[in-house]
């Protein structure tokens, strides 16, 4: 279906060397070129190191990245970089590493890869402030939030500064997943914002669903991304949206070829192309078969579809 191609289109970071998968570096890479040159690489966007395995992933990278006289091509690699919290000595040193990677790979031949975008822990809004004075232009940064405080201060302190919030939406055990009400929250605080938001960890599967391997209930990412688009094109109030994370039933969304909705409300491939690119930009996933896999087996994509 075409809404759910573009609510799709460049949703996954792949996040392979993290829990619960923790492959080693050789084999996230291998998986990540491999994805990137299947049929299903319109749903993948960025690749996730830790700044201080930079190096490590070009030894594993040597010889698989494309040769590009343009990094910035459509054939270039892309990584999101974690670095230390903002407020840790080591911060300034872990862009002077970002930078001396990029640096590394301008000249032709080097392999097209770049770090455009970096992951980092705030723990206030001056924590933020002092990163954003830090951070060059060229990197976009997502700020993790703690889910569980109020977060709006953060948020403010992002406005309009061409950065972004991170929500962990799920971990290896329960007290690392937010409740549907912390998440709609985070998600109506960032909308009313205008301060788009990436996710992280637990959104393995479509639909919410109980997971006996962590003991608790997950989010599924049509959960969390349709609810955030109808967020974002002012189509659901945050109890409304508590109501879209908690649904477990496909039946529960109106999902047809050129919209999509949740009880009475809906939004087009426009509004979901708008929210894609201007608020719910991404979430990073250890697995990046297994919501392909789960797509195909609700038939919200066939396998022409998959690959086209």
């Amino acid at each position: 279906m075409h809404s759910i191609q573009t609510l799709m289109d460049g949703l996954i970071d792949y996040a392979g060397l993290f829990p619960p998968a923790d492959l080693e570096m050789k084999p996230t890479v291998a998986n990540y070129g491999e994805y990137r040159s299947g049929a299903n690489d319109w749903m993948l966007s960025r690749l996730i190191v830790p700044v201080g395995r930079l190096e490590e992933f070009e030894r594993h990278a040597d010889g698989r990245l494309p040769i590009s006289r343009d990094p910035a091509s459509d054939d270039c690699w892309v990584i999101s970089a974690l670095t230390v919290p903002v407020d840790h000595d080591d911060f300034e040193a872990d862009l002077e590493r970002i930078d001396a990677f990029n640096e590394r790979h301008l000249p032709n031949g080097s392999g097209a890869v770049v770090v455009d975008t970096i992951e980092c822990r705030a723990a206030d809004a001056a924590g933020v402030d002092r990163a954003l004075e830090l951070i060059p232009d060229s990197l976009f940064p997502y700020f993790e939030l703690d889910h569980r405080g109020d977060i709006r201060g953060q948020v403010a302190a992002m406005a309009g500064m061409d950065s972004g919030a991170k929500v962990r939406t799920g971990g290896v055990t329960p007290e690392a997943h937010p409740t549907p009400a912390e998440l709609a929250r985070f998600i109506s605080v960032c909308a009313n914002a205008e301060v788009p938001f990436k996710a992280t960890a637990g959104l393995h599967h479509p639909l919410r669903h109980h997971a006996e391997s962590v003991g608790c209930s997950q989010f599924g990412f049509l959960n969390v991304f349709v609810g955030a688009a109808l967020a974002w094109n002012g189509r659901c109030e945050e109890d409304s949206l508590v109501r879209i994370l908690e649904a477990e039933s496909l039946e529960d969304f109106q999902i047809e070829n050129d919209r999509i909705g949740f009880g009475d409300q809906h939004v087009t491939l426009d509004q979901i192309e708008h929210a894609r690119e201007r608020f719910c930009h991404s979430y990073g996933s250890c697995s990046f078969l297994e919501p392909l896999e789960d797509l195909l087996g609700l038939k919200l994509l066939t396998a022409a579809k998959a690959g086209s």
